[in-house]
């Protein structure tokens, strides 16, 4: 599975920590580090995220509509042209680096038919897990447009934070990891979840319980804050998925939530010197690449 391919979180702020005077970090434990691609087109390319070399996974963002009948699958890219981005996913395969494509996002504002996204049945969820199969991950059906070409995804990420709480992500769930059958021994689907701080999130939980989620990136950011502190809100759901591995999700700018930043050194100190002793502690997740170009918060570039 291309995700097992770690390195360590503590080399990638060590320049920055020593730069702002700070102890260095050592390199204490593994780590991805996963960044959040397709949000501003003022980021660059995914070729560019991946050639920083900073970047273990790519999370394409976002498929926002959703569970309105198949005439209403809506990809969102943030006015990133599609022409290229194929190529730009086997670019970045070819180094290693996991792509994976977020489903869901932040509430859309647009209010027009079939806008937003949801999963009122099982069968709204089979129809799902079916598109995203053949339009693109290992899949095709005749007729159907593939927005990337020929190349195939990785995986699928879902970040939940709209409708009730009974959506059927766990038939979703279920339904994409069954593909898995056709890769003959190698993972195939890769499913990811992307939670907010404050355990539990009741719009992951039903995905969560059926242990096919094998990351979990927690949001340290976000407009509903911590129940808890960040570091109490983070352990929590690392006992709770043991069996998963469970990242560290910060913001890499002020821009992106001032109330949430933490500078690198906080950053350590506070959280990831103790996150990094669990178990299945899995690394970063960096919200998002704009940003971290712009601040240059884990990239140099």
């Amino acid at each position: 599975m291309a995700f097992t391919r770690r390195r360590p979180c503590g080399i990638l702020l060590l320049s920055l920590l020593a730069a702002s005077g700070s102890l260095s970090l050592a390199a204490t434990g593994p780590g991805d580090v996963a960044v959040f691609w397709g949000r501003n087109k003022d980021e660059g390319t995914l070729r560019e995220a991946c050639d920083t070399g900073t970047y273990t996974t790519v999370i394409i963002s976002f498929l926002r509509g959703f569970g309105h009948g198949a005439a209403y699958y809506s990809l969102d890219l943030s006015g990133h042209p599609l022409a290229g981005v194929g190529a730009d996913v086997k670019h970045c395969q070819a180094k290693g680096i996991l792509v994976l494509l977020s489903i869901g996002g932040p509430p859309n504002t647009n209010t027009g038919a079939g806008a937003g996204y949801s999963l009122p049945s099982a069968r709204a969820a089979a129809d799902l897990a079916a598109y995203l199969w053949d339009a693109y991950l290992g899949g095709s059906r005749a007729g159907l447009r593939r927005p990337f070409g020929d190349a195939a995804l990785d995986g699928v990420d879902l970040y939940i934070d709209q409708g009730g709480v009974d959506g059927h992500y766990d038939e979703l769930a279920r339904r994409l990891y069954a593909y898995n059958r056709s890769y003959r021994g190698r993972l195939g689907v890769t499913l990811t979840a992307t939670v907010r701080c404050a355990y539990p999130d009741p719009r992951a939980q039903a995905a969560l319980a059926t242990g096919l989620v094998s990351r979990v990136h927690v949001r340290l950011y976000g407009d509903l804050k911590c129940t808890w502190s960040d570091r109490e809100a983070w352990e929590k759901w690392a006992a709770a998925y043991p069996a998963s591995r469970v990242f560290v999700g910060v913001v890499a700018s002020p821009e992106a939530d001032k109330d949430a930043y933490m500078f690198q050194k906080d950053l350590y100190y506070n959280v990831l010197q103790f996150a990094q002793k669990a178990p299945n502690y899995g690394g970063l997740m960096i919200w998002d690449r704009y940003y971290d170009k712009m601040n240059h918060y884990i990239s140099s570039s």
